[in-house]
């Protein structure tokens, strides 16, 4: 059969396909798409991945097409419905697969969240999907694959419980040569790591837990590891064709002993490769782990830091100290990585001077780049289950900013977000701040850092 999975993120050319600033370039591949690629090429089937796509582009793929899929997830479901009506109206007998994290939150409510679609999959759909695609030519039965929810005769209906692939070595690498078409790799329609760009993931989860962030409601609150000889044999297949690789796991470094078999491996290959590793923790940091990942090509670290005071630290149960973050960032910067980050402002317990003191803190680490974010209250997150139990957010509702109009803060919604536009501000209009980073830029032969920090402030 000829699958077309679409990654719906990707869609806003689908929206307003006359866009003039459409183009087709991000900041990263479809990697779950992926996965399902590799899975269905390896049991004979063509497959198309579309992303970054118009209405124009999306119709003409549909007249090579027998099985669409869409990556859904919460906040673009809306979009997803929408694709999946126009898939509908133009070919009405395909059938429409959705998987996803809104998917896995909410099973059946997804079919009609998403009324055009046929099949939805509840966790992870690595090897489903090949069992799927036999239900679809009649070979086995929905009704017998796991975590599946599919119309019969208007009524929803569900197969087995999902189950979690425990082994995760025995996953074929992504199906990369489908994408090789888009640009990868831009961070504010600026490109920060070298063409060509790729990503990848060792782990699933994260041992840790947040009580804003969603993951454990979407990996079912485990955490799993791809061996280091299996994450070294991708990486090695990688460097065949790229320059640029991205380690998207949401604890990258959570273990050590791994992460220096790891890093011993890249060393030994000697691949030149940029290494970029978006999400570490600080209390990751120390000087020995991080001269290996020097030497085995890290350019990149980015931090979730999230706030310069000890009280919302504690209450985000982050379980990290500003002294840590001082500590990382520091280092990092001794290291000469490039690092960025990531800072939430408008927990229920801060009040102005709560954000003033977060905004100074960021101003006073050395850090290239620095994103400020609204909180939000998203589904499955400690801090959104307890806003429902305390009657304060609807089981419908999957993001709300951190309103005081709901009771969710101490600051009106509008107040929040100029707090982040003034955190841009104090943090990139340094005139200390441009100096240095104009020289770092010299030095790395590089102005990509410069031009991620303004276009973040524009």
């Amino acid at each position: 059969m000829r699958f077309l999975l679409i990654s719906v993120l990707g869609g806003y050319g689908f929206i307003s396909s006359t866009r003039r600033n459409y183009t087709k370039s991000s900041y990263m591949p479809p990697l779950g798409l992926l996965y399902l690629a590799r899975s269905l090429e390896d049991e004979g089937h063509k497959v198309k991945i579309l992303d970054f796509f118009s209405q124009k582009e999306l119709v003409e793929s549909l007249t090579s097409t027998d099985v669409v899929g869409l990556s859904v997830n919460t906040p673009s479901f809306k979009i997803a419905a929408q694709v999946a009506s126009m898939i509908k109206k133009t070919k009405p007998e395909l059938p429409i697969i959705i998987g996803g994290p809104h998917c896995t939150f909410h099973p059946k409510q997804s079919l009609i969240d998403i009324p055009a679609a046929d099949v939805s999959v509840q966790g992870e759909a690595d090897f489903v999907i090949k069992d799927i695609a036999r239900a679809l030519i009649g070979t086995k039965k929905l009704s017998e694959i796991p975590g599946v929810s599919y119309r019969v005769d208007n009524k929803i209906k569900s197969g087995k419980p999902p189950a979690l692939i425990r082994d995760l070595d025995s996953i074929p690498f992504p199906a990369r040569h489908l994408v090789e078409h888009y640009n990868y790799g831009k961070v504010n329609n600026a490109y920060l790591y070298k063409p060509k760009f790729a990503s990848m993931i060792t782990s699933r989860g994260c041992p840790f837990r947040c009580r804003f962030c969603t993951l454990h409601a979407v990996t079912y609150k485990t955490y799993r590891q791809r061996s280091a000889k299996n994450v070294l044999k991708e990486i090695q297949e990688i460097s065949k064709k790229y320059k640029s690789l991205m380690m998207v796991d949401d604890n990258f470094l959570s273990d050590k002993k791994r992460i220096h078999k790891i890093l011993d491996g890249l060393i030994e290959m000697d691949l030149g490769l940029d290494i970029i590793v978006p999400t570490t923790r600080v209390d990751s940091a120390d000087r020995e782990l991080y001269k290996r990942m020097k030497k085995a090509g890290v350019k990149f670290l980015g931090f979730g830091i999230e706030s310069g005071n000890q009280d919302v630290l504690d209450f985000y149960n982050k379980k990290t100290t500003l002294h840590q973050i001082r500590k990382a960032v520091n280092l990092s910067r001794e290291m000469n990585f490039v690092t960025l980050g990531s800072f939430i402002l408008g927990a229920p317990i801060e009040t102005k001077n709560h954000l003033e003191k977060t905004i100074q803190f960021a101003r006073s680490l050395p850090l290239d780049i620095s994103f400020f974010f609204p909180l939000h209250y998203m589904y499955g997150s400690d801090l959104w289950k307890e806003a429902v139990q305390n009657g304060l957010i609807n089981k419908e509702e999957y993001s709300v900013m951190a309103d005081s109009q709901r009771g969710l803060g101490h600051f009106p919604r509008i107040e929040l977000e100029k707090a982040c536009k003034t955190a841009f501000k104090q943090f990139y209009l340094r005139p200390r701040y441009i100096v240095q980073q104009f020289h770092r830029s010299l030095l790395r032969k590089d102005f990509g850092v410069l031009k991620v920090g303004l276009n973040s402030f524009l």
